[in-house]
């Protein structure tokens, strides 16, 4: 496997502290663990996954495969034809499997132990600075086991 072969992507829900629900879309490449990208808005309709995913395409092209869960957001007839345009396989997993896209669920674990259900956020902008803060961090920072040690962004420029 190769950098942006296949990503995995996943969807999670959190409040802030008035109780207002927000979501984040996670997009992963599953080669060197890098987070390419995890969007925060109190809603993510499958227009809004596509624009994220196109901002991608635009940064890194397009990965081959997109290995997601079975979310209406991702399921829609529109990101079937986004995927058709770009040439991208969609695997959405089988319901009620989440190991079958076992780097983004590994990934959220650790995006909520650390960012999510450590602080206190009152607005989507403070989570939005967070996870910026955290995700930056999380690449070009932390050495992940996984990777022999190396950091996500340095694997990817060694193999």
């Amino acid at each position: 496997m190769q950098a942006n072969h296949t990503s995995s992507a996943d969807s999670m829900s959190d409040a802030l502290w008035s109780g207002r629900r927000f979501r984040t879309f996670n997009v992963n490449d599953d080669f060197n663990c890098q987070s390419l990208r995890i969007e925060i808005d109190t809603s993510l309709s499958s227009q809004r996954v596509i624009r994220v995913l196109d901002e991608l395409v635009e940064l890194r092209g397009a990965a081959r495969r997109l290995r997601l869960d079975n979310g209406p957001e991702f399921i829609s007839a529109a990101l079937k034809q986004w995927a058709l345009r770009h040439g991208v396989e969609l695997l959405h997993i089988q319901p009620g499997k989440p190991t079958q896209n076992e780097y983004i669920e590994r990934f959220n674990r650790t995006f909520r132990t650390e960012v999510l259900d450590r602080y206190v956020f009152t607005t989507l902008a403070e989570v939005r600075r967070m996870t910026d803060d955290w995700q930056q961090r999380y690449n070009h920072d932390r050495p992940h086991r996984s990777l022999g040690g190396l950091l996500p962004v340095r694997y990817a420029m060694a193999s």
